[in-house]
Parts: structure tokens; C-alpha cells; sequence
């Protein structure tokens, strides 16, 4: 039970406590709607697996999606069953504005790329008060111009975005604000305002539709669920359209309209003849809404006046420069509040309003700047209207279903057919990452766990669950390839989530960690194939980071053994052991546990430094850093690959603390490690530092020695090479003008990339040659406190290196932390450093801060994902954590 002295204080917090997991009440409803469900996976059924083409964006307005829904502005209950999102459509486009678009990953010069703005302006947990702003060109948006200006670039070039197609020329755009706000965990209001920036009135429909996600045409359930207008005497509210939407689960709820807006009722069904140009199987198919306001034509439409899906059409005919128009919406269980609209309807927007300001004023310490602040909320925000509804029964969606064709696939997630997810996961990015990464939801936990610690356990659970955890212990990557090798940072996350939440839940604890410790064996018998105590792995998340691709070109009749594949186990390690001695404080049996990860850690530790029978290292003395190896499988020779990387900086990561009253009450696991001191002496000493205080002595594990580790950061503190003005980069700029490097009888070319990846290596849609990652950078921040506050404290580095400006190792991590954050700091030319370089100027744009995949290594500019708030919203937990 969660103690008293936990932070329940606020409305928002007491309604956390209710709901500790997704079946609760103030759950059930959120924006568990994606934004792009069409190119995925999951909706895949092609023979070639080429799932962009299987489902384009160009049928996304003609087909019903089988697993999932998208939408702007999305809210649906937790199981996707029905759903409510906004379409508008501005007298120009040649389709109703329903979905976002971007090109796709064969149509973008580098990759996926979402053209659209809209920015999640703000959220608390339960979702009980949230906004979001869209940016809606006022002329025909330009689909065709965006898909031949990125076909016309190369990789050398920039993007071409909305920005450079002059539709947003004089502001000629309405920024559009949905606000959702409950009054209770069944009854949301829901507030749409437009607001022309234009120099000129223009016309605008608001077109909010109401549907049933698609779960009739399968062929495993025939049951359809049913929306009808509602009419008087039935209806008896005054001013208001109504909707009844009865399900066989969900049961009855309303959705009221404020006015009097048309209503056009048809099916969430695929329209045959509009996508396949064959015989139409339903007379009223999803594309009768689009045809009716667009195309003017409403012979689709359900006279009867209902369906499975309707659109309520509130029409502008000119909406004045600078005026604002509103819609009310109000979705409720029966019966309906008696008060829908006027006072009553504005009292729970302002309550909402307020308690979200009181909630973050609680969260977020009071002495952090109104521009962080900014940051962190929007941050947050990001987070909470990020979680999506995922669900994929990988057995089922091999089989095929039983209406339609059979199903011949490539072998895309074979081994994976356990997997059954029907969750609420937190996604990376809302269009160009809308499914879950194993690796990436670690880091969205860490920072979650400041707003909603609940979700961020039952996050870290979920992926170690036996409908997600495979048998042999493999954590499922991502829906691409769940086989694919993602970094193990799951322990540490669940650690940092532990330590936030005030260190009471120890059944959070032992849930995670027994599961970790079959992910942890599956990791020695995969990926150490030689038992060297050495690592393999990869590309491990970082796509093209060295010069061939880890994961697929290893040179023929070699091993490579990887510096960072190697470091992330003995950081896995050492996370396990943090769990281990908070555990054994109140039970024995964990004692042993510690202990093995203890030694565990050790022989990672010995491996790096000697291995094989010419007792090779991972280290070279003479440059001061960490490589990857590679090795003949006979063992007959080695050689390092001497690229300057991230991957040599990560043993850094491997650091930790045994605090002082491990000595004391942990008594066998205190003699066990006195006797791998004595075993050992000389290397233990070099990754054991003991540093006394008042009540004894604490022991700093980590897997670089004291004087290595002041060389290696002196090197990352170099801007010549690492430490750029918004962090440190993921490849020395040193190869700046490029460098070709002797490999295992080949002469490979490595350059420092500061931009947008100029290599087709996993799609080319992000790059390890040069930029700032943000999560990297966070555990680097950590791992750099943590020794300074430790076997540290004594050391004093150059800052930056050459400048002869000396500072504690502490100082230095602070610096880092700072660049992090600046990259969200306005600057005196109206632009925060991390806005994306096609990003218009002025006020309208300056309010809001863009959360990138990652950074430029030279100027800091935001490139690759533009809707990050995954991973970069642990900017947040820098703000938040002291």
C-alpha cells in the first residue's frame, strides 16, 4: 500500500489514486487513438511485407483499418471500441482533413516524415483535462507538391516541408484548439475553437466524427454495434444535436452537439469500388462523409440515419481574420448530465484548467524558470497524449482471418506468435514511431514516473509480461523485427522509477526483476556466442553508427566483439545489483542474487580489459578510449575498429553505488565480496573505490578505472570532438572530412555527419554520425553524477578540454545537463536552438517548442522525428529531478 506521505494532494493526484492501472475508471477514456495506423505492421497482410504500400496513405480515407484507428485529436475508450476525433476541411482540399499526413519511408529523401504542425499543448495523467493545437492550411493542402519535392532531393539535402510549399505564407492557416475535459470518468466535454491567423476570411467546416472501430467484417465476430440519431421526445435538451452509440461491451453512451450540425450517418466499411475498383460489398461505406462535404455528393449516406460511424458538420461559411469559432461537444454515459452546455459545461473546463495548474505546480520545484517550466509541461504532455491504444495478436495476424484471401507472409515476427498485446503503451513518436520500442519506452517511463508512477511500472511490467516477454526471455523490440536487439535498459529505468515514486513499492521491485533475470540470461546465451564475457548484439539502436552495418555486414569469417554491447551488459549488471541490495535489506534470500551480479560484473569488467588467448582489450591505452573488436572465429587474430563513437564512450554508463549500510546488513554478500577482493586484488581495486563518510564507507562500482575514466571524459569534453553546444555527439567530429579505416581487408570510409543521415543504412531516417541524442545524453548525465557524488569526488576535469578551465566532475555533468535543456531556451533571434530548421519565426510559432528524435551536432537545430516527446521528453526529468 502506497504510504500517506506519497504526494496526493491535488484533485489530479487524488485521482491517480483511484485509478492505479488501465481498468480503472479515470482511465477508460484517453487519446489511445493513434495518429498514423495506416503503414504499419499490424495492418500489413501483403505477401512482399512491404507494409507502406500494402496500406498508403492514400486508402487511409477508403478502408477500414482491421487493428487499430487513427485520428486528430483522438480520444477512445481503452479498448478502441469507439472513437471520436476532428476532420475539417477548409472549401479547398481534395479530401476531408481526417488523418495527418507525411511521405513514406520509399518517398522521403531521408525516410518517414511527417508534414504536418500540430503540438501537444498540455495533459494531466487520467486525462481528465488535455489540449492539443493543430496548424490547418487554409488553401488545398499539397500532397502531390510534398511527394515530388522529396523525391527530387537526395540525401545531401534537406527535407522538403509543408513550410517550403508556401501554404503558410501570412499566417493563412487556423490554428485549431481541442480541448478535452471530464467532469467525471464517463462524461467529457470537448471544446474545439479555430482561429483564423489569415489575412483574409476564409471558410472553415469542424467536422467531429464518432465511430466504431471495425471488429464485424473479419469473419471471427459478427456482432455490430450501432450509432442512431436521437430525436424528441426521446431528446429532450434543447439546442443540441444527440448520438446514441450502443455497444455489446462499452453499453450506451451519448454524444451531444451544441447548434444544430448536419449529421451524416454511414459505416466504418471499406468502400470496394473507391480502393480496389470492384463492387461496393456496403451500400454506406466510410468514404460517404468525405464524399458528401467535399464532393457534394450524399448518395453513400445512410438515410435511415444510422451506422457505425457519423459525422456531426458544423459549417463556416467566413470566419473573419482574427476570429475565433467554437464547437462544444459533450460525450457522456447514460443517462446524460442534466446540464450539458452554458455554465455548467464551462465550470468543468475552468476546474480542470485550474487543477492541471495545481497538479504541475506540484510536480514541477517551484524555483525552475517559467521557460523550463514551459518545457517540462509540454514535455509531459506529450508523453500523456502518446499513449496509444496497441494491439496485435501476432498468431491471428500470421493465420490471416477467415473472410478474406489467404495469407502468404514473409517471415516477419515467425517466432513471436505468443505475443498478444491489447494495451495501452507509450509510443516513441505519434506518426512516425505509432508502435511501441522496447528500448525507447524505458527512457518514456523514467520520465512518466514524475507525473504518473503507475503507468510507468505497470509500462515497465507490461513488456516483461509472457504475452510480450518471449519464452527465451527476449524483450520484443519493435513491431518491425520483435527480434531485433534493443539496449538493455529496462533495469535501470525500473530503478529510476522506484527511486522517484519515494522507494516504497518493493512488489514493483520483485516483479520486474525476476523477469529481468530471464532477459539477462537470454542476453548471455544470445548474444555472448563464444562465451567470452564480450558482447555482440548488433546495431543496438544506434542504426548506422559505424562504418558497416553491425547487425547484417560483419565481415565474413569474423566476430565482432562490440564496446558497447559488452557496456550495456555490465550496466545491465550493475542496475540489477542496485534492485538486488534494496531487496535483500528485508529478505536473505536476495543476498546470493547481489552476489551474482557482483561477479557478473566483474567478468564483464576482466573481459574488456584482456580476452582470448592473446589477451586482447577493448581498450587502447595509446588513444585513451574503447572499440569494438573484431575477431577470427578460430581466434587467430584480432583488430580493432577504430572509430570514435558513442560505442566507446558507453562504459562510462557502467557505474554504481553500494551504499553504506550494505556493509552492515548484508553480511554474506559483504564476506563473498572481501573474498573476490582478496581472490582478486589487483582488479578489484580498479573497479571497487571505496569512499568513507560519517557512518562508514560506500563502494563505487565502475567498470573504468579512475584514471581511464578522467581520460575518456576529458576526450568527451573536447569540442573539437564530442561536446557540442547541445550535448554530446554520437560520433567524434574529428571525421569532419572524412577518414577511411583499415578493416579486416577493406578500406571503409567514416564521416562526421552533424545533420540528417546521408546513408540508406535502416531506412536513413536517423543518424548515429554526428548528432545529439537525447536519451544518451541523459544516461551520460547520470552516470556522470553519480561518480562525482561517489568514488569521484576528488576529480576535476577541463571544461571545456584546451580551455584551461578546471571544474569538479559535478560541475561538468551540470554543464551537460545545461546544453540538454538550452536546446529548449528561446534566443534573442526569436528560436529555441532545437527548433526544426524548416520552422517558420514569429510569435505564433515561437510559443511552442518542438521535441526532435535528435539534434544537430554542430548547431543544434531539431532533425529526424518532429513529435519526440518519447525519449527527448526526459528533458523533463532533468527540470524535475534535483
Amino acid at each position: 500500500m502506497r504510504p500517506k506521505s506519497a504526494p496526493q494532494h491535488t484533485a489530479e493526484h487524488r485521482r491517480l489514486a483511484e485509478s492505479p492501472t488501465d481498468e480503472d475508471a479515470w482511465r477508460l477514456w484517453g487519446p489511445y487513438v493513434a495518429g498514423r495506423q495506416w503503414g504499419t505492421v499490424r495492418e500489413d497482410y501483403s505477401d512482399d511485407g512491404d507494409a507502406w504500400g500494402h496500406f498508403p496513405f492514400d486508402q487511409a480515407h477508403t478502408r477500414a483499418y482491421r487493428w487499430g484507428e487513427d485520428g486528430i485529436a483522438g480520444l477512445c475508450d481503452r479498448y478502441g471500441f469507439l472513437n471520436l476525433a476532428v476532420a475539417f476541411w477548409n472549401g479547398n482540399d481534395d479530401r476531408l482533413k481526417e488523418r495527418w499526413f507525411g511521405v513514406t519511408n520509399h518517398e522521403g529523401n531521408h525516410g518517414e516524415d511527417v508534414k504536418e504542425f500540430w503540438w501537444d499543448v498540455d495533459a494531466t495523467p487520467t486525462h481528465a483535462w488535455a489540449q492539443q493545437l493543430y496548424r490547418y492550411p487554409q488553401a488545398a493542402y499539397p500532397y502531390e507538391q510534398l511527394r515530388a519535392g522529396n523525391a527530387a532531393r537526395g540525401r545531401d539535402e534537406p527535407e522538403y516541408e509543408l513550410a517550403d510549399t508556401g501554404v503558410l505564407a501570412e499566417d493563412r492557416f487556423f490554428d485549431v484548439l481541442v480541448t478535452h475535459a471530464k467532469a467525471s470518468p464517463d462524461d467529457i466535454c470537448i471544446r474545439i475553437t479555430a482561429t483564423n491567423h489569415g489575412p483574409e476570411a476564409a471558410p472553415l467546416d469542424i467536422v467531429p466524427q464518432l465511430w466504431f472501430r471495425n471488429t464485424w467484417s473479419w469473419g471471427n465476430d459478427d456482432r455490430r454495434p450501432s450509432l442512431r440519431e436521437v430525436r424528441p421526445p426521446e431528446l429532450s435538451t434543447g439546442g443540441a444535436v444527440a448520438i446514441e452509440a450502443e455497444h455489446g461491451f462499452l453499453g450506451r453512451y451519448r454524444l451531444h452537439g451544441r447548434g444544430r450540425p448536419e449529421l451524416l450517418f454511414c459505416d466504418n466499411e471499406t468502400d470496394d469500388e473507391a480502393t480496389f475498383g470492384q463492387p461496393r460489398r456496403s451500400p454506406h461505406p466510410t468514404t460517404a462523409v468525405d464524399r458528401a462535404i467535399v464532393h457534394g455528393d450524399d448518395s453513400l449516406l445512410n438515410p435511415a440515419r444510422t451506422g457505425t460511424k457519423v459525422a456531426l458538420r458544423y459549417h463556416f461559411d467566413a470566419v473573419a481574420p482574427g476570429e475565433t469559432v467554437t464547437v462544444d461537444l459533450r460525450l457522456s454515459d447514460e443517462p446524460p448530465p442534466t446540464h450539458l452546455f452554458g455554465a455548467a459545461f464551462e465550470a468543468v473546463l475552468r476546474n480542470r484548467r485550474e487543477e492541471a495548474d495545481e497538479f504541475y505546480a506540484a510536480v514541477i520545484p517551484a524555483e525552475t524558470t517559467d521557460e523550463d517550466r514551459l518545457t517540462a509541461r509540454r514535455a509531459f504532455a506529450g508523453l500523456l497524449w502518446g499513449r496509444q491504444l496497441y494491439r496485435y495478436p501476432v498468431a491471428d495476424w500470421l493465420a490471416g482471418d477467415p473472410v478474406g484471401p489467404p495469407v502468404n507472409r514473409p517471415p516477419r515476427n515467425q517466432g513471436w506468435s505468443h505475443l498478444y498485446l491489447a494495451d495501452i503503451i507509450s509510443m516513441p513518436d505519434a506518426w512516425e514511431y505509432p508502435w511501441f520500442a522496447a528500448w525507447d519506452l524505458a527512457f518514456h517511463c523514467v520520465a512518466l514516473a514524475h507525473v504518473d508512477p503507475s503507468f510507468a511500472k505497470n509500462q515497465l511490467i507490461l513488456m516483461c509480461r509472457e504475452w510480450a516477454q518471449h519464452p527465451d526471455g527476449q524483450l520484443p523490440a519493435y513491431e518491425w523485427d520483435f527480434g531485433d536487439v534493443n539496449p538493455p535498459v529496462h533495469a535501470w529505468a525500473a530503478w529510476q522509477v522506484f527511486i522517484a515514486d519515494g522507494g516504497w513499492d518493493r512488489e514493483f521491485l520483485v516483479r520486474v526483476f525476476t523477469k529481468l533475470m530471464l532477459n539477462f540470461g537470454w542476453w548471455v546465451n544470445r548474444t555472448d556466442l563464444n562465451g567470452s564475457q564480450l558482447f555482440e548484439g548488433g546495431f543496438l539502436g544506434m542504426d548506422n553508427i559505424s562504418v558497416f552495418d553491425r547487425s547484417h555486414d560483419v565481415p565474413e569469417g569474423w566476430v565482432l566483439e562490440q564496446s558497447d554491447a559488452t557496456s550495456w551488459m555490465a550496466f545491465f549488471c550493475l542496475s540489477m545489483l542496485k534492485m538486488a541490495f534494496e531487496l535483500a535489506r528485508s529478505d536473505d534470500a536476495w543476498d546470493d542474487v547481489a552476489t551474482t551480479f557482483t561477479e557478473r560484473f566483474v567478468a564483464i569488467a576482466e573481459a574488456m580489459d584482456a580476452f582470448g588467448p592473446d589477451a586482447t582489450s577493448l581498450w587502447d591505452d595509446e588513444d585513451g578510449f574503447y572499440y569494438d573488436v573484431l575477431v577470427r572465429e578460430d581466434g587467430s587474430e584480432s583488430q580493432k575498429v577504430r572509430v570514435r563513437s558513442l560505442v566507446g564512450l558507453l562504459p562510462l554508463l557502467a557505474v554504481a553505488v553500494a551504499p553504506d549500510w550494505v556493509a552492515s546488513e548484508l553480511t554474506d554478500y559483504t564476506a563473498r565480496l572481501r573474498w573476490l577482493q582478496r581472490r582478486f586484488p589487483g582488479r578489484l581495486a580498479q573497479l571497487l573505490t571505496a569512499t568513507p563518510d560519517e557512518e562508514g564507507a560506500e563502494l563505487t562500482f565502475a567498470v573504468v578505472p579512475p584514471e581511464r575514466f578522467a581520460r575518456m571524459v576529458g576526450r568527451m569534453f573536447d569540442e573539437v570532438e564530442f561536446y557540442a553546444p547541445g550535448g554530446v555527439r554520437s560520433l567524434s567530429a574529428a571525421y569532419r572530412d572524412g577518414q577511411h579505416l583499415p578493416v579486416a581487408g577493406q578500406d571503409l570510409p567514416i564521416a562526421y555527419v552533424p545533420g540528417e543521415s546521408d546513408s540508406p543504412m535502416f531506412g536513413g531516417n536517423s543518424n548515429w554520425r554526428g548528432p545529439v541524442w537525447f536519451p544518451i545524453n541523459v544516461l551520460l548525465v547520470d552516470a556522470l553524477h553519480t561518480y562525482a557524488r561517489h568514488g569521484g569526488k576528488a576529480m576535476r576535469v577541463e571544461l571545456p578540454r584546451g580551455s584551461g578551465n578546471f571544474v569538479s566532475l559535478e560541475d561538468a555533468a551540470y554543464d551537460l545537463e545545461e546544453r540538454l535543456v538550452s536546446l529548449f531556451r528561446l534566443g534573442p533571434d526569436g528560436r529555441r536552438p532545437g527548433d526544426p530548421y524548416h520552422q517558420p519565426t514569429g510569435p505564433l510559432w515561437a510559443a511552442h517548442p518542438t521535441f526532435s528524435e535528435y539534434f544537430d551536432g554542430d548547431n543544434g537545430v531539431g532533425l529526424g522525428a518532429a513529435h519526440q516527446t518519447g525519449w527527448t521528453a526526459m528533458v523533463a526529468h532533468l527540470i524535475c529531478t534535483p
